[in-house]
């Protein structure tokens, strides 16, 4: 897959979940689907190109969450 598809599926979770008022919740939110539904290869894509680009492109709540430990 792409980059650009996972950059995009990914600011489209933090989307749904950015109407949450509790934003550390938020971020465990994004955090859980992207454990639970991507792959650790799509994980670990995603991670690399955000340290590569410092987060560009991404939604805040996408670049907290793989910030998280244990993402990968």
């Amino acid at each position: 897959m792409s980059t650009e598809s996972l950059i995009k599926m990914a600011n489209q979770i933090a989307r749904f979940f950015a109407s949450e008022p509790d934003t550390a919740l938020a971020v465990r939110s994004v955090r859980h689907h992207m454990q639970s539904f991507w792959t650790p290869a799509m994980r670990h894509e995603l991670s690399a190109w955000q340290r590569e680009h410092q987060g560009e492109a991404l939604h805040p709540l996408v670049q907290a969450a793989l910030t998280e430990p244990a993402l990968n």
